[in-house]
C-alpha cells in the first residue's frame, strides 16, 4: 500500500528574509510584553521544527488603569467601612478576622489580575499565530491558524497614550476556522504587521520556489 510522505519544507533562516527580525536579539526575558526569538518557551500545540519568533502580551501601560482602580478599592473600602463606624459595633475578633480576609481577599485579586496578563499571550512561529486566552489556572483555549491561512493584516491605535507608548491592536483575517484572530493593544504594532508580512511572503517564496515537497 502506498504511504502517504510527510511534508518537507526545506526552510531559509529567519534573518535572512526578516528585516525585522534581523535587528532583534534573542531574549530570555519571560515577563515582558515584547519577547522576541524567545529562549526555552514552548507550546503544546508546536511542532518539532516550528520556532516561536515572537510572544506578545498587552502593553503594561494598559495595566495601569485597572491597577490604580484594584490598589484603591483594597486601601478605600476598610478606611470607609472605618470612617462610617462600621467597624466601631464589631467585636474585636471579628475585626481581626475581617483584616485578614481583606488581606488574602486582595492578595486573591492582585494575583489574579497578574496571572490574567502574565498567561494571556499571543504567540508568531515561523509557521503560525497562535492565540492563548487564560480564564483560570484550569481552563485556558489555544487557537491558531496557518501562516499561509492569513488573508488580510490591519493594525489600529487609537488615542493619545497609544500614539506616545506605541501600542496598538492586530487584526488577522484568516481562511481557516477561526476566520478572526485579534492581537490587543500589544506593542510596537507596526512592526508586528510587518514582521507578518515577511512570513507570509516567505510561505508564498516557498510554494514558488519548491521549497515545499
Amino acid at each position: 500500500m502506498p504511504h502517504n510522505k510527510p511534508k518537507v519544507i526545506h526552510k531559509r533562516k529567519l534573518e535572512d528574509y526578516s528585516e525585522v527580525m534581523k535587528h532583534e536579539h534573542s531574549s530570555s526575558n519571560y515577563f515582558g510584553a515584547f519577547i522576541t526569538k524567545p529562549k526555552n518557551i514552548h507550546v503544546d500545540i508546536q511542532d518539532k521544527d516550528e520556532k516561536i519568533v515572537l510572544v506578545l502580551r498587552q502593553h503594561l501601560i494598559t495595566q495601569v488603569k485597572p491597577t490604580v482602580v484594584l490598589t484603591a478599592a483594597i486601601f478605600l473600602i476598610p478606611g470607609l467601612l472605618e470612617f462610617s463606624g462600621f467597624f466601631a459595633a464589631l467585636p474585636n475578633q471579628f475585626l481581626t478576622a475581617f483584616y485578614i480576609f481583606w488581606v488574602i481577599l486582595a492578595f486573591g485579586l492582585v494575583t489574579h489580575a497578574f496571572l490574567m496578563w502574565f498567561f494571556n499571550v499571543y504567540i508568531v512561529t515561523d509557521e503560525r499565530v497562535i492565540d492563548v486566552d487564560f480564564n483560570s489556572m484550569i481552563h485556558r483555549n489555544i487557537s491558531s491558524a496557518k501562516i499561509e491561512n492569513i488573508e488580510d493584516i490591519s493594525s489600529k491605535s487609537v488615542g493619545p497614550l497609544a500614539a506616545i507608548f506605541d501600542y496598538g491592536t492586530i487584526n488577522l483575517q484568516t481562511a481557516g476556522a477561526s476566520n478572526e484572530f485579534e492581537f490587543e493593544h500589544v506593542p510596537q504594532p507596526g512592526k508586528v504587521k510587518k514582521l507578518l508580512n515577511e512570513l507570509l511572503l516567505e510561505e508564498e517564496r516557498e510554494k514558488l520556489e519548491g521549497r515545499v515537497n
